[in-house]
């Protein structure tokens, strides 16, 4: 049976958040079967934890947030993305603040942590989320999310900004996961935003500890940071990375095709919660040793 993993050490890091500015420690821990991931804000007494589900996010302004007993675990997309990346189920995550360190603004430095804790197998089958049916949910802007039927994991994700940079990079993309190496090609990709949005986003508390070392910040003349894009198409591919985080607050990699146009963190949870209501459009599944699994970065090597 294609079973399901944590890790196999603990590991810590600190950084400061993107939007409080507030600098927090967060131990990454290895937990037990069905457990599922869980946030733990050790900063109150007694401590609160947040298993994550759709339900559970209460704020989608600029990031993906947790509310919980009047408390709050914010940004958790990027970390999210990570542990979707290596095909984890079950991890703890002690924070004693209420956001989650941005790192350089991508999902690569958790990468790098959970690698380094190394990935255990345990005893009991993984099981995925198969989409049965079409879902669609759409925003007020002309913009849409929906999930279909697919053998495999794939996204496709398009963007629409008013400014000459993405006239120059790719406003669209398709990522299919049963090829397509998510550490490679997708966690690397940084948050990006407008310095002209600067001043307001601080005025309304948030924002507060971004700088060119944790996002692309575009001026009127252009990209700001001087190393300039990692990826051509770094800017959809963000929001790929984003994506794949936010989808995995279910608790289980879909096995479907997700795809999107200026979506954001609320359109990918509202999908989530539609698929919930309808029973009938989706079920659970589990694969035997040695087959086939329709999902690339969830079937790599175990380290």
């Amino acid at each position: 049976m294609f079973k399901q993993r944590t890790i196999k050490h603990p590991i810590k890091a600190e950084g400061l958040g993107l939007h409080n500015g507030q600098l927090a420690t967060m131990r990454l821990l290895p937990a037990p079967v069905d457990s599922g991931i869980v946030f733990k804000r050790i900063d109150v007494t007694p401590a609160v934890e947040f298993r994550v589900t759709p339900q559970l996010v209460g704020e989608t302004t600029l990031c993906t947030t947790l509310l919980q007993s009047g408390l709050k675990v914010a940004t958790i997309e990027h970390l999210m993305s990570a542990i979707a990346g290596l095909g984890i189920d079950n991890l703890l995550i002690e924070i004693d603040e209420a956001e989650i360190p941005i790192m350089d603004g991508s999902a690569d430095p958790f990468i790098f942590l959970l690698q380094s804790a190394g990935v255990q197998v345990q005893d009991a089958p993984k099981k995925f989320v198969r989409i049965l049916k079409p879902i669609e949910v759409k925003g007020p802007y002309d913009n849409w999310a929906k999930l279909e039927p697919m053998n495999g994991f794939r996204l496709t994700f398009s963007i629409d900004f008013s400014h000459p940079v993405f006239e120059e990079t790719a406003s669209s993309m398709t990522v299919d996961f049963s090829s397509t190496s998510y550490m490679r090609e997708v966690s690397r990709a940084r948050t990006f935003g407008f310095m002209k949005d600067v001043e307001y986003l601080r005025q309304n508390n948030l924002a507060l500890g971004g700088s060119l070392n944790n996002a692309i910040v575009i001026s009127d003349e252009g990209i700001m940071n001087e190393q300039g894009l990692r990826f051509d198409d770094e800017f959809v591919k963000h929001k790929i990375l984003d994506a794949v985080g936010d989808l995995y607050v279910l608790g289980h990699t879909i096995i479907g095709h997700y795809s999107a146009h200026k979506s954001g963190h609320a359109l990918n949870n509202q999908v989530l919660r539609k698929l919930q209501e309808m029973p009938d459009a989706w079920e659970y599944v589990t694969f035997e040793e040695g087959a086939e699994v329709p999902v690339n970065f969830i079937s790599s090597k175990v380290a």
